[in-house]
């Protein structure tokens, strides 16, 4: 099954750059392996969707978020990519995760073959099987986080390093797990050299968490697992989320944002259908 790819008419760059003002401080397939490819939830009504407004950002004056050292690179095409995920989209909406994506410097974490195509919205390979994941999908995720600076945010499945460094912008509190060893150490290398100094990393298996680090706010699951596990849910906070791909960890998943409620019960929904490439280690036994 192969999931389709809308394409929309661009907005203005007058129409994002008004956007992006109301949403910032008022300071300043192949065989390349999928991460996710996904469409919109056809259940909900597009009506609905295009009326919800674009959420703007609180300043927190308690924490200042990371200025990456590649930054001022390339801030044309980051503006074109924030563009069409407006317009693929009006599901993401929240001014902070919009911003953010204006400044994480995406192509420092591809590789240097892909470098040129690093700010479209679809994802590439970054070697050892893995992907990074399409830009719309990086800032949905992100946004059905639901983060603040004050946000505890665990990580599985580091790979590039990107998606870790979009959270380090919102919280300083991200950790993030990798089980290839390889791919970790490249991420540190970026992350560091961006100046991403304080996320937490750490080589081991996703599947059993980051017990020492939890309990956490908010869990993102960037591989696909055929169920939640268990470990990951006992490390997540009452009142917390986990967004995680859950289904056939080979073809097409569900995008499932699963809730702790106060009391500790758990709720979840289907967000949409997307592609990722599957968790591995302890997941597959």
């Amino acid at each position: 099954m192969q999931i389709t790819r809308f394409e929309i008419p661009m907005m203005s760059v007058h129409k994002i750059h008004n956007i992006i003002k109301l949403c910032v401080f008022p300071l300043l397939c192949g065989t390349v392996p999928i991460a996710c490819a996904a469409e919109p939830d056809p259940s909900a009504s597009s009506a609905a969707q295009a009326a919800r407004p674009v959420r703007p950002v609180v300043p927190d004056t308690s924490w200042t978020p990371p200025r990456p050292r590649s930054v001022h690179e390339r801030q044309d095409e980051r503006t074109r990519m924030v563009e069409e995920i407006l317009d693929k989209s009006p599901m993401v909406t929240d001014g902070a995760v919009l911003r953010v994506m204006m400044d994480a410097p995406r192509h420092v974490f591809v590789h240097e073959q892909t470098r040129r195509i690093a700010y479209e919205d679809t994802p590439l390979p970054i070697g050892l099987g893995q992907t990074i994941s399409q830009p719309y999908i990086v800032a949905y995720m992100t946004e059905l986080l639901e983060i603040d600076s004050t946000s505890k945010v665990l990580e599985i499945g580091t790979g590039s390093g990107y998606q870790a460094a979009v959270l380090a912008h919102l919280t300083p509190h991200v950790y993030t797990m990798e089980i290839i060893e390889t791919l970790l150490n490249r991420a540190r290398g970026l992350l560091s050299e961006e100046g991403y100094d304080a996320i937490q990393t750490r080589h081991g298996d996703g599947y059993f968490g980051w017990p020492e680090a939890g309990p956490f706010d908010a869990i993102i699951v960037t591989c696909a697992a055929g169920h939640l596990p268990p470990l990951l849910w006992s490390q997540l906070k009452p009142g917390g989320r986990i967004v995680i791909p859950i289904g056939e960890m080979t073809g097409v998943q569900r995008l499932v944002v699963v809730r702790k409620t106060a009391d500790g019960e758990r709720t979840s929904r289907t967000v949409m259908p997307v592609r990722f490439v599957p968790m591995t280690g302890r997941v597959e036994q």
